[in-house]
C-alpha cells in the first residue's frame, strides 16, 4: 500500500459546513492518510497555521477556499525562512475559483484533496507588490475591480462567477476609466484605462480571460489594458483579439510600475489595495505547488 506524507488543510471558515468535504477527509483518513484540519477565523490565521504545519513536519499545506484563501496561504509560504518549507496544495471552495480552474484543479473535493496530497510539487512564480503584498493569480484594476469588490455575498453564493457579470450590468453607472502611467521592460504607456489585468495566472472575475497567454513558471507578468478613450468601442473590442483592436494594449515584463494622479484600486486575488504608486515584480520559482500533470499554465 502506498504511504502518503502528512498534510495540513487550512480551511476558510465559510467551508466548514461542506458535507462532501467532510466525507472526503474522513475517507482519506480511513485509508491511512494523515490530514490535519485548521479553520481560519481572521486575517493572520494562515501564517500561524503554517508555523504549526512546519513544527508538525507536514509535506503539504492545503489552501481550502477561494482565490483569497489561496493567496493568503501562498503568501505566508513565500515569506517562510529556512529549509523544509511545505508545498502548496489547492482545494477550490470559493465563488469563482479562478486560479484553481485555470491550472486544472478538479472541482470534486476528494479528487482535489488527492491531487493536493500526492501531486507533483512544481516550482511556480508569485508576484509581489510594493515589496510586501503578493498575488499568485492576478491583479486587476479599473471597472472590473469595482464590480468584483461590490458584488453582494448572497448573489455570489447563489450564482457563482456569473454574479460578477450580472452586478456589472446593473452598475454601468460606475463605468469610468482611471488615468495612469505603466512602465516595464519594453512597456511605456500612459492614458485612460478602463480595465487593467496583470497576470501571473490567466483569468479573473469568474472566468474572464484577461491574460490568456500567462504562464506561472516563465518569470514574467502578463499585462493587458482595455483603454477607455472611447468607452463603447473599448467594450466592443473585448470581443476581438488584441492584435485586431486599438483599444487593447498587451505586454510582458518581469516588473511593472504604475503611477496615477488619483487613487486607484487593484484587486489582488480578491484583496483590494489602493494607492497612487505601485511596483509589481515577479518572484521566480518562489514556491512549490502540487499541480496536475497536464497543467496548461506551465511552459
Amino acid at each position: 500500500m502506498t504511504t502518503f506524507p502528512a498534510s495540513l488543510l487550512i480551511l476558510n471558515g465559510k467551508g466548514t459546513d461542506n458535507a462532501p468535504l467532510r466525507d472526503a477527509v474522513a475517507q482519506l483518513r480511513k485509508e491511512g492518510v494523515e490530514i490535519h484540519v485548521r479553520v481560519t477565523w481572521e486575517k493572520g490565521d494562515a501564517e500561524r497555521y503554517i508555523d504549526e504545519a512546519r513544527r508538525l513536519g507536514v509535506a503539504t499545506v492545503i489552501a481550502g477556499g477561494g482565490d483569497g484563501t489561496i493567496n493568503e496561504v501562498a503568501t505566508a509560504l513565500v515569506h517562510c525562512q529556512g529549509d523544509d518549507i511545505p508545498a502548496l496544495g489547492i482545494l477550490p471552495l470559493g465563488t469563482a475559483n479562478d486560479f484553481a480552474t485555470s491550472i486544472g484543479i478538479p472541482d470534486e473535493p476528494e479528487k482535489a484533496l488527492k491531487l493536493a496530497i500526492a501531486g507533483n510539487a512544481i516550482e511556480i512564480d508569485i508576484a509581489q507588490v510594493n515589496d510586501e503584498t503578493c498575488f499568485i493569480n492576478m491583479a486587476t484594476g479599473g471597472f472590473g475591480t469595482r464590480i468584483t469588490s461590490e458584488t453582494p455575498e448572497k448573489l455570489k453564493a447563489a450564482l457563482g462567477g456569473i454574479s460578477y457579470l450580472i452586478h456589472g450590468l446593473v452598475r454601468m453607472d460606475t463605468l469610468k476609466p482611471d488615468r495612469c502611467e505603466i512602465r516595464g521592460e519594453n512597456i511605456n504607456w500612459q492614458g485612460d484605462a478602463l480595465v487593467i489585468g496583470i497576470g501571473n495566472g490567466r483569468q479573473a472575475g469568474g472566468g474572464q480571460q484577461l491574460c490568456p497567454d500567462a504562464l506561472i513558471n516563465d518569470g514574467l507578468l502578463n499585462l493587458r489594458i482595455l483603454t477607455g478613450e472611447e468607452i463603447l468601442p473599448a467594450l466592443l473590442s473585448t470581443l476581438a483579439k488584441a492584435g485586431q483592436s486599438p483599444n487593447i494594449i498587451e505586454g510582458a515584463s518581469s516588473w511593472l510600475t504604475i503611477s496615477a494622479p488619483n487613487d486607484i484600486t487593484f484587486n489582488l486575488d480578491g484583496e483590494p489595495l489602493t494607492g497612487r504608486e505601485f511596483r509589481i515584480e515577479i518572484l521566480p520559482s518562489a514556491l512549490r505547488c502540487r499541480l496536475p500533470p497536464d497543467c496548461p499554465l506551465l511552459r
